[in-house]
């Protein structure tokens, strides 16, 4: 009697660089391989082979996505390269000649294509088997998970390559987008994150069309596709908002409690003359007018935004203007950067770069301007009331998350000794302690 031994699947090893909308883009490749019977690893020991989806926004990003590529090749010889930075092959290629194939952002079918090609999948798969979940795989917590709802923008940003890498934008269709956050909902989720390349433009080439969803049509545009997701339950950010008039529009829905009150936005600056040189828009007083009334709608409001200090021409006029923004503006959270010149970027052509050392200075000095005002802000917070989301529980207690705080970028309350609690779980809290960028607290 002979035996006939299964064949072993696969095996698909995968790093994921870059931000949340990349992310988004892994999950996606590894839903579609898991669906087609690849398993997927944790090492490069285990992989037959390995995907590395690159970042290419900034020159650091390329050195990560480059260094990632090189150890995937050290450590497991059989690599294929996507993402942002595939747009630059023949870089890749000069460094790391062996790579098996290399594909652009978006190139959904392209990655699996060339891992169908250097590892083929079982004939035998039977992929009513290997069921996946509804909302397929997620490299997210369960609790949380990212809803990226357009690709591309239309914005030519001076110092960014995005629309050179990802193209204009392109929104999704509204139902295909409301669909996906019922799944994630029902499987668990308690948070979605809105992100795109520009959230509150989504639609626009679309011509704000309707859509369908639940048999009723539902109009492709920022304000409908929030009171959509504020109807199932979970805990709604904004991430990646273009300060455009129609957002106005949904700040009554903040106040009704019917999205988070959260707005990310990244001014980039506030000089009008800097922010000419970045073709981003150039009225920081409308800015904090729009400010003052958004905080007038809905008291509560958290706004997160980034910056860029050292960008060509600017001064140290222009500079001192910036932090003065800051403390008229009094922001929640705040990134910063120095400005690194990105090939491809026209920034690059400007006249008077700004020294390293400078930029430096400035970045710190920046920092500490807002560390004072970040500090100010949550000592307000001591004593009240917060509903919270719990990420993790260890031996000392719970860290979680106040609806002021996006996951990875913002700031954590920490609950000790409440080791009885979970992960996705919510809860209201009395703040009792903070410093410049976290909380403590305990559970009413």
């Amino acid at each position: 009697m002979s035996v006939s031994s299964t064949p072993a699947a696969p095996r698909v090893g995968f790093i994921s660089l870059g931000c949340p909308k990349a992310l988004v883009d892994s999950e996606r490749i590894l839903t579609q391989l898991r669906g087609e019977g690849y398993d997927l690893v944790p090492t490069y020991e285990d992989a037959d082979l390995v995907v590395v989806n690159t970042c290419g926004f900034i020159d650091a990003a390329k050195a990560e996505s480059l260094e990632a590529i090189g150890e995937a090749l050290n450590e497991n010889g059989k690599v294929i390269v996507t993402g942002c930075m595939g747009v630059e092959e023949a870089t890749i290629r000069e460094l790391h000649p062996q790579v098996l194939a290399v594909t652009g952002p978006q190139q959904y079918e392209q990655v699996v294509q060339a891992v169908h090609q250097y590892l083929p999948p079982m004939k035998e798969h039977n992929p009513y088997i290997d069921l996946m979940p509804p909302q397929g795989i997620k490299l997210t917590p369960r609790h949380y998970s990212y809803l990226k709802i357009s690709e591309g923008c239309n914005h030519r940003c001076s110092f960014c390559i995005i629309p050179s890498m990802r193209g204009d934008l392109v929104s999704r269709p509204i139902g295909d987008v409301l669909g996906e956050a019922e799944r994630l909902v029902k499987a668990g989720v308690q948070e979605l994150l809105v992100v795109s390349q520009d959230t509150s433009a989504y639609g626009v080439d679309l011509k704000y069309r309707s859509g369908f969803y639940q048999g009723r049509p539902v109009k492709t545009r920022m304000k409908e596709l929030c009171q959509e997701l504020g109807q199932l339950g979970a805990w709604v950010r904004m991430h990646y908002v273009y300060p455009y008039p129609h957002v106005n529009d949904i700040l009554p829905l903040m106040a009704e409690g019917l999205i988070l009150p959260y707005l990310d936005i990244p001014f980039q600056h506030a000089h009008p003359e800097v922010l000419k040189s970045m073709k981003r828009p150039a009225a920081s007083e409308k800015t904090l007018e729009r400010i003052l009334s958004w905080r007038a709608l809905c008291p509560d409001l958290t706004l997160r935004s980034t910056f860029i200090v050292g960008f060509p021409g600017e001064t140290e006029a222009h500079f001192e203007y910036l932090l003065d923004f800051l403390d008229e503006a009094q922001l929640d959270r705040v990134g910063c950067f120095t400005y690194s010149p990105v090939e491809g970027a026209t920034a690059n052509d400007l006249p008077n770069p700004v020294a390293e050392e400078v930029k430096e200075e400035r970045l710190a000095r920046f920092m500490e301007k807002q560390a004072q005002i970040s500090a100010a802000k949550l000592q307000r917070k001591i004593g009240r009331h917060l509903e919270v989301l719990v990420d993790d529980v260890g031996d000392d207690g719970a860290v979680a998350r106040t609806q002021a705080d996006a996951p990875e970028i913002d700031g954590l309350i920490y609950l000790l000794d409440q080791t009885h609690l979970k992960p996705g779980q919510r809860l209201m809290v009395e703040v009792t302690d903070a410093d410049e960028h976290d909380l403590w607290g305990r559970p009413l």
